[in-house]
């Protein structure tokens, strides 16, 4: 499913036009990634949690030359599934 398919399953499910369906798709996007951005996590109970993990910087190699790199350190953001979400796939 993309973005596309998951904005017609919500205009289905709700009864909301398509352009509505797409406002409040992208809205809760930016809703996650502005809370992300800002350091705190999104817990949705029963589906999961959006959180983010640092990555500390750390030395790898290329893998044409073999040459030791340095790879800064990062934010990464997570998703861990709920118990609800879990047990819908299971």
């Amino acid at each position: 499913m993309n973005k596309n398919d998951l904005i017609s399953e919500v205009a289905n499910a709700s009864g909301l036009s398509k352009s509505d369906a797409s406002n409040a798709v992208e809205s809760v996007f930016d809703a996650i990634t502005k809370a992300l951005s800002g350091g705190d996590e999104v817990r949705l109970v029963g589906f999961g949690t959006f959180s983010v993990a640092k990555r500390k910087a750390s030395t790898g190699r290329n893998p044409r030359t073999g040459e030791p790199m340095k790879i800064k350190a990062s934010n990464q953001p997570k998703f861990k599934a709920g118990k609800g979400l879990k047990d819908a796939v299971n």
